[in-house]
């Protein structure tokens, strides 16, 4: 099942289940955000999809008209964005064989000749994926509040002090905290992570600067497990709507060094990470940036994330912020 949140034609928040072959949304009645129905759905002891099913009204809209209008939401919310956490974890792909191959050769040998990150990297091989109990952490950074999510089709803004702005085209988990403080998992989303990787560079340890900006979630949310093996594509189009790069994105735990419980276990260890009614939007990683492929994105330019079991694609403009230096003040 996949779960759109939108504006209807009123000005009114919907959540609507997705149907590919019609490529229409299935309106819900009674519930009208995400947060509303998991809610519901965590009191009575039932699944969300099934309490999706159960609250459908008959109705549908065009999906299509609806993401034109820019009437798409982001699939998970909560009311105060600053009850939103988005966070994420790195170094947790393997990507296609040959990059795999060439990792490979990166982390063998002695581990003292490793940079940190190809040690982080090792140790997530080794130790990401264990038979049993809790395995290696990963590497773990914070990126936000709910302030920064975008959804499909709305701009992803470049800070004007940002050297580049970049896709990272992932997977997200979304994740609501109950009233005892037990996490529990929604399902996933495409997501692209949207980071500045020229300041990265720059020095590992600019990764927070590199990350304290905007990302994009959607449009839908898939209901359940995340499938072993995701496939699709990663693309950047010009102005005119053109691709000019395009590459195949994988995820899933058969191309990860972790496993999802895992990476969920060392973000919801923590205390703060499990306060009751709080949304979570965690990133998992990618293996694929049109950075690594020497890609500078232009204002105008679009990012495209195509995954077919994911329904619509996800799609952001890039735009720029060239507002002033902040200044504080003395009181």
């Amino acid at each position: 099942m996949l779960l759109v949140q939108f504006i209807d034609e009123q000005g009114q928040r919907r959540v609507g289940v997705f149907d590919g072959a019609a490529h229409s949304l299935w309106v819900l009645a009674t519930y009208p955000t995400t947060y509303a129905l998991a809610q519901a759905a965590i009191a009575a002891g039932r699944s969300l999809a099934e309490l999706a099913t159960s609250a459908l009204d008959g109705s549908s809209v065009d999906y299509a008209g609806v993401a034109a209008a820019g009437r798409l939401l982001a699939p998970l919310d909560h009311v105060d964005p600053a009850h939103c956490f988005v966070t994420g974890t790195g170094l947790t792909h393997l990507g296609s064989a040959d990059t795999r191959d060439a990792m490979h050769q990166k982390i063998g040998g002695a581990v003292e000749a490793l940079s940190d990150s190809m040690k982080m990297f090792r140790l997530g091989v080794e130790g990401g994926k264990p038979a049993s109990g809790i395995g290696v952490q990963p590497e773990w950074f914070y990126k936000g509040d709910g302030s920064i999510v975008r959804a499909g089709e709305q701009p992803l803004t470049m800070p004007a002090f940002s050297r580049d702005g970049g896709e990272e085209p992932e997977i997200a988990g979304l994740y609501l905290i109950g009233a005892e403080g037990q996490p529990y998992r929604l399902g996933f989303a495409l997501a692209n992570e949207f980071s500045d990787h020229a300041t990265e560079r720059q020095n590992y340890l600019y990764l927070a600067h590199s990350k304290l900006r905007q990302c994009a979630v959607g449009p839908a949310l898939l209901v359940g497990d995340l499938p072993a093996h995701v496939a699709g594509s990663s693309r950047v189009r010009g102005a005119d709507g053109v691709v000019r790069w395009e590459k195949p994105f994988v995820s899933g735990e058969d191309n990860m060094s972790h496993t999802v419980a895992n990476l969920e276990h060392h973000h919801f260890k923590y205390d703060l990470f499990r306060r009751p009614g709080d949304v979570h939007v965690h990133f998992f990683g990618t293996a694929t940036l049109s950075f690594a492929d020497g890609i500078v994105v232009a204002p105008g330019e679009r990012f495209e994330i195509d995954v077919a079991a994911f329904g619509p694609p996800l799609r952001n403009p890039l735009a720029i912020d060239d507002s002033a230096a902040v200044a504080v003040r003395a009181l």
